[in-house]
């Protein structure tokens, strides 16, 4: 049987990785809307209703609007805004996060596509919140660097476009000073913490990839460092998307590491004389961080194979 998909906000960057990875997949039917109808309210909610699964590349506003033309219609829905990420009722779709997720989405009727930083966040602490190795209870920093591919056609052309009214030649630019960012409360939900963590996200000069660093001082765990890679190790073993590098793995990291990619790599590194330790994650913010985790819920709701079209 073809599934029929409809992805509301192709034009956009999301939307287009999504159709990339879509592409030459007989078992679906993939339906877009053109440039002059999308809009289009009635043809916007003529394409959702007539969708199996619609799958949303739009600004939350915009989503809203769209599960609100769906309306009690028997269309399915994976949400890639931040609307309905931390919303009752809505299924957080990260397949990988503990026991139990995959089945869920795969019987949801509405799930919520998890942000790039929380993706690469959530791999490293949930399973070891969860298991009780680092504490719920404490205050922690979550640093991270993305491609500018993240922010989408305004940023994109500002670091591309030097006729662009933002255009910047900077390699490195830090932002959301302000300590606060739309991500932090699906961070704190999804990971079970007390504490909203302290987030300072980057975008570097490069179109795509991303690393989030979680920095763990020793009064923040509750179990041996040398234990935090057993526990990640075990927790996605058998994963075909995440991966746990071995301790200490050299002595730098770059950001384009699975770039390219809808694959997550995780690193510990641990120092016993301080009893520290870094939690990274290597992403691509367009891939697991977006369309390649559109495309995973997407098969698990369908009930296809879960890697089907993506980048492995």
């Amino acid at each position: 049987m073809t599934v029929r998909i409809f992805v509301d906000g192709s034009a956009g960057t999301t939307g287009l990785e999504i159709i990339d990875r879509l592409a030459g997949r007989p078992e679906l039917a993939v339906a877009t809307l053109s440039d002059e109808r999308r809009k289009d309210p009635a043809a916007r909610a003529d394409a959702l209703a007539a969708a199996d699964i619609a799958i949303l590349c739009l600004p939350d506003a915009a989503a809203r609007e769209a599960v609100a033309l769906i309306g009690d219609g028997a269309t399915r829905v994976i949400d890639a805004s931040t609307a309905h990420r931390t919303a009752p009722g809505w299924d957080y779709g990260f397949p990988e996060l503990r026991p139990g997720q995959r089945e869920r989405i795969a019987g949801s009727a509405r799930v919520a596509n998890p942000g790039c930083y929380p993706t690469a966040f959530l791999a490293l602490m949930a399973p070891l919140v969860d298991g009780g190795l680092l504490a719920a209870d404490w205050p922690w920093t979550v640093n991270a660097a993305s491609g500018y591919s993240g922010g989408g056609k305004a940023m994109i052309a500002a670091f591309e476009d030097a006729d662009a009214p933002d255009a910047s030649a900077t390699a490195f630019r830090l932002y959301s000073l302000g300590a606060t960012h739309k991500h932090v409360p699906e961070m704190q939900t999804h990971a079970r913490l007390a504490y909203p963590p302290l987030f300072a996200p980057a975008v570097a000069r490069t179109y795509r990839g991303m690393l989030v660093d979680v920095p763990v001082p020793a009064q923040a765990m509750r179990a041996a460092p040398a234990e935090l890679r057993a526990a990640l190790a075990d927790a996605h073993a058998g994963s075909p998307l995440i991966s746990v590098a071995p301790e200490n793995n050299g002595p730098a990291l770059g950001i384009e590491e699975v770039a390219g990619t809808d694959r997550i790599a995780l690193h510990v590194f641990t120092d016993a004389t301080s009893g520290q330790a870094r939690l990274i994650a290597a992403i691509d913010n367009l891939g697991k961080g977006a369309a390649g985790a559109a495309v995973q819920n997407l098969n698990l709701m369908a009930g296809l194979p879960e890697t089907s079209g993506l980048r492995l």
